[in-house]
């Protein structure tokens, strides 16, 4: 990853608007798949274009080839993979933990009863994403390992590639691009493991298959940002551990994402985490303060870390006492999806410095709490963010290298 020289270099967390043509085709899915497919290809250009002309030095595919799959962001991986099944709620074994936002849940029934639950700020959200007014994860069809598991999706990892790189060519120097993938976590730990003797040996195997996706795009020369909101919401998922319970479950956690990016240049890893981006009260969030330490411990470059939000805007303080271990980046996200409000460019400068005076200029760069293509309330909202974002990096830059 290139580092800041000069000034703070700007990304964003993944999934982006998709145009309005394209968006219709997933809603229906009434045209041919290869229509579909060669509109996405062409929607690529596109969203790169875009990012560039909003200021960013970073830029992916808008994951546009996930947008149609059923449980967006995590739904794309399923047809890449092999060793689990699903099963209908009255055939499936018992859940081995409880439903998003547990936590939350027990403490406002009123709020998740009325309706209100939604996967973003109001706005649209992608086929399977959620369900407005239903208990999260109610009634769903359960995923279960039967077999051994494996990646078979070389072909579909390539073509994104193929489509970036394609892309890329002949941009300025100083743009890099970057291909979000799953977590071996958020792919793994809520199914029930039927096949593996032990849940370790069967997380570690799932890291084992995630790794083949990382290690192809590393080696294509881009940078793979592993998605990994578990890693932070499970907390809400077991709502009777304490503390120490969870921290001895994450120390786990951090072998496993270890095990995915074995011998994957850690230079090339940007490791993304969130605590879910429910619209709800969040109040029961963990603080980041009770885990932080354990973060700088995975074998990534830069960590992307939910910064925005109101529940979590304060916390860069945090980084006073953790601290960033040497050739180590933070990337906070300085706008958010929670609301459909803009970010006003003088309010991201201002938290750009902040964090930049925790963990030094050279080792922040500015993001988005979450993918928000599919999180605010419209497109033109989104890309308002995104230019935002690179507006209050430059006023950033001017104040910490004048």
């Amino acid at each position: 990853m290139k580092r800041n020289e000069g000034r703070i270099r700007t990304s964003h967390g993944g999934n982006l608007p998709l145009p309005a043509d394209l968006d219709a085709m997933l809603a229906t899915r009434d045209d041919d798949p290869r229509v579909i497919e060669q509109r996405v290809a062409a929607a690529v250009p596109e969203v790169v274009g875009r990012q560039l002309d909003c200021g960013l030095d970073v830029v992916n595919d808008g994951e546009y080839v996930k947008a149609g799959a059923a449980g967006a962001y995590a739904g794309y991986i399923h047809a890449r993979v092999t060793g689990w099944e699903e099963r209908a709620p009255e055939n499936a074994p018992p859940a081995k933990r409880a439903g998003t936002a547990e936590r939350d849940r027990r403490d406002y029934p009123g709020f998740y009863a009325s309706g209100l639950w939604l996967s973003g700020s109001g706005g649209p959200v992608r086929p399977g994403f959620a369900t407005p007014g239903a208990v999260p994860n109610a009634g769903r069809r359960a995923r279960v390992c039967t077999g051994p598991v494996a990646y078979v999706g070389q072909d579909a990892i390539a073509a994104d590639i193929d489509a970036l790189r394609a892309d890329l060519k002949g941009r300025p120097g100083h743009v890099e691009g970057f291909i979000a993938a799953l977590g071996p976590l958020s792919l793994g730990a809520g199914a029930v493991n039927e096949y593996y003797s032990t849940e370790e040996e069967y997380l570690m195997a799932v890291a084992e298959v995630m790794r083949e996706e990382y290690r192809r795009i590393t080696d294509a020369g881009l940078i793979v940002q592993i998605d990994e909101p578990e890693f932070l919401t499970t907390w809400m998922f077991y709502p009777d551990w304490d503390i120490d319970r969870y921290r001895e479950y994450l120390r786990f956690a951090v072998e496993v994402i270890n095990h995915s990016v074995e011998g994957i240049p850690e230079e090339q890893v940007r490791f993304h985490s969130c605590w879910g981006s429910g619209h709800r009260p969040h109040t029961n969030d963990v603080e980041l303060r009770q885990v932080a330490d354990l973060i700088p411990l995975i074998n990534a470059q830069c960590y992307a870390i939910e910064s925005s939000n109101v529940r979590h805007a304060h916390e860069w303080r945090v980084w006073e006492d953790v601290g960033l271990p040497d050739g180590k980046m933070i990337m906070p996200g300085v706008v958010g999806h929670a609301t459909d409000l803009v970010e006003h460019p003088e309010l991201i400068a201002e938290r750009l410095v902040n964090f930049a005076s925790v963990v030094g200029r050279e080792n922040v760069q500015a993001g988005t709490d979450c993918g928000i293509g599919s999180r605010v309330g419209h497109e033109e909202v989104a890309w308002a963010k995104l230019r935002a974002l690179a507006e209050g990096a430059r006023l950033a830059s001017v104040r910490l290298w004048r």
